[in-house]
């Protein structure tokens, strides 16, 4: 990311470079390093530096991705909500007030909201190995501890992410309402508006076609008011308003996986009530069906975003066209399938790695140290550390 700032927008980083470059350099300086540096050991060193120090370093990797996502949103957030600064003479955006700067008004739900997704990501991810091997299985006791950890975040989180969605919906309806119209595929200003559920939005006829709507939903969802007026992307000029389609297709993805990771949290209630969690066979096919689930839907909430803030980078003060590198497409074309021969090497050995660890049995995986070792009071195996850093890590 930061290297693009330097090859494609040049212009954005001459002037947001006074908010945004110390914020990216702060990131780099309280967390990558920490992240980076225990990583190793998280991976590749609990049969080298003993259970404590590993569980210690795994800590380190959690504890360094969560200070890098508050940088980084924050800088994000910032450009979704600009606050703090002024403008000098040479149209750069000058520091004012860093508090105001990092706790901007998007700030606290953005974070919240993606620290959650992070979680839930992890929580699929590692309970897909975990159902995966109870299927092989039913008494792998490994197994058993990391399905029933991964069901418990998805249960106790799931909900705590939709109240906390909703609340972000409500404060991009106060500084983003171009992003909400799009976001539900509405064109006109209207009170009682309908919830879209399916729908093609047709920015040229203004339009959503194909509709299926329920009446009064909208306004209830956004306004909390059954007769609330909720503005259409007609309200705004035509060149300040985001294309609708994407955002309006990604949106739906993330709210509908939403709802199936709240029903998946509920069944293994139901399933752990009646004490099948680790019996169920359809419980864990569809545990593993939904591993991937959590990747999906926080890739589509970045694409609804990111593309329902356009045509902006700076939200309503700098252009996405004026923030452009003066180069030609065949300079850009040329850095971008380098980066993506490089990162289909670097990616793809790191996804194989971690598939592999994912494939193998937690019970035979540690080698003999393993061997009828006994259930740490946390719930936590050195083997269930390799397999939940695998997690948290494709989750990253």
């Amino acid at each position: 990311m930061s290297y693009q700032f330097g090859t494609n927008w040049a212009t954005f980083s001459d002037k947001a470079g006074p908010v945004i470059g110390p914020l990216m350099g702060y990131e780099v300086l309280t967390a990558f390093f920490l992240e980076a540096g225990f990583l190793g050991i998280a991976l590749f060193g609990r049969q080298r530096v003993g259970n404590g120090l590993h569980m210690f370093a795994v800590a380190m990797v959690a504890v360094g991705t969560l200070v890098s996502a508050t940088w980084i949103l924050a800088a994000n957030s910032w450009m979704q909500t600009p606050a703090g600064f002024a403008m000098n003479a040479d149209g750069q955006f000058i520091p004012t007030d860093w508090w105001a700067i990092i706790f901007n008004p998007s700030f606290p739900y953005r974070l919240v909201h993606t620290v959650l997704a992070a979680f839930l990501t992890t929580a699929f991810a590692v309970g897909a190995v975990g159902a995966l091997h109870l299927m092989r299985d039913r008494d792998n006791r490994h197994a058993r501890i990391m399905f029933s950890m991964a069901m418990w975040m998805a249960a106790l989180v799931t909900p705590v992410q939709i109240f906390v969605g909703d609340l972000h919906g409500l404060n991009t309806l106060e500084h983003q309402p171009a992003k909400i119209a799009a976001m539900e595929g509405h064109y006109e200003t209207q009170r009682g508006a309908p919830l879209i559920l399916f729908g093609i939005p047709d920015d040229e006829a203004e339009e959503t076609k194909f509709a299926l709507e329920i009446p009064y939903l909208g306004s209830l969802l956004l306004t909390h008011e059954l007769d609330g007026e909720v503005k259409g992307l007609k309200a705004f000029p035509k060149d300040e308003r985001p294309p609708a389609l994407l955002p309006f297709i990604t949106f739906r993805v993330m709210v509908g996986l939403g709802v199936l990771m709240l029903l998946v949290g509920l069944w293994s209630l139901w399933a752990r009530f009646r004490k099948t969690l680790y019996t169920s066979t359809w419980l864990h096919r569809a545990a593993l069906l939904m591993g991937p689930s959590g990747f999906v839907a926080v890739l589509a909430g970045w694409y609804t975003t990111e593309v329902g803030r356009q045509p902006y980078t700076v939200y309503g003060l700098l252009r996405t066209s004026d923030s452009l590198s003066n180069v030609d497409a065949e300079a850009v074309g040329a850095s971008l399938i380098a980066f993506i021969i490089v990162y289909f090497f670097v990616f793809g050995a790191g996804t194989f790695y971690i598939l592999r660890l994912m494939w193998k049995s937690p019970t035979s995986g540690g080698g003999g140290e393993l061997a009828g070792a006994p259930t740490r009071a946390a719930g936590i195996t050195p083997a269930i550390q390799i397999e939940a850093t695998g997690g948290d890590n494709a989750g990253r």
